[in-house]
């Protein structure tokens, strides 16, 4: 007897672009960082780096933390380092980068009608100087614990920013002080903030003596 070989049928156009999406996804979930920390491209790109401890146990949702904002008009025209904080959920243990990475990104609409704004949300510009696991582009910053610059410091983070950080006046530059270390030092593992420019320098130093490294 002869079988007759039953012919396949080509697969549909659509079927092949299901099948393309579903192994882009699956390639970029095994090379994304395992912290769960993420990555913001167009705002708030942070590297998973050395974190600071959850401010209390973990809810179902995740870990809440504060996120310290400068408010209009009090921040602007009056006290530079008046911040306020807002509540946030962490998704992850990396607590002090997802900390960062909210404060970059900026209040909510509402949180903005009531006056609150970061001060970093709008000076970041260029692209990063900091490598990250392809495909995701290069971190806004790294967060290092227990550091000042590249010496060991217990208590001391080190925030380096690795895109261009571009200030418009030292009020500026106290707003982006007081709502990072206000941000950060709410974790119990940090006393102190250092901030560094991608270039390795003192933010905010006008004097070139990079004296927060001292």
């Amino acid at each position: 007897m002869i079988r007759k070989i039953a012919k396949r049928r080509p697969a549909s156009p659509r079927l092949l672009l299901l099948a393309l999406s579903a192994l882009s996804l699956a390639l970029a979930a095994w090379l994304l960082p395992t912290s769960g920390a993420g990555h913001f491209q167009s705002q708030a790109n942070a590297a998973p780096m050395v974190q600071g401890q959850p401010v209390s146990t973990s809810q179902p949702g995740g870990y809440p933390i504060k996120v310290f904002f400068s408010r209009y008009p009090v921040s602007v025209a009056s006290d530079p380092t008046a911040v306020y904080p807002v509540q946030r959920t962490s998704p992850t243990l990396s607590v002090g980068t997802f900390a960062l990475q909210m404060l970059i990104a900026g209040p909510t609409p509402s949180e903005r009608s009531a006056g609150l704004f970061s001060e970093l949300n709008t000076l970041l510009s260029g692209p990063s100087n900091c490598t990250a696991p392809l495909p995701i582009g290069g971190p806004d910053f790294t967060l290092t614990l227990n550091q000042r610059g590249s010496r060991s410091e217990p208590g001391t983070a080190t925030v380096r920013f690795c895109r261009q950080l571009n200030s418009p006046g030292i009020g500026a530059d106290a707003r982006v002080r007081a709502e990072i270390t206000a941000t950060l030092t709410q974790f119990s593992s940090i006393r102190r903030v250092v901030i560094l420019t991608r270039d390795g320098h003192c933010f905010g130093d006008g004097s070139g003596l990079d004296r927060c490294l001292n």
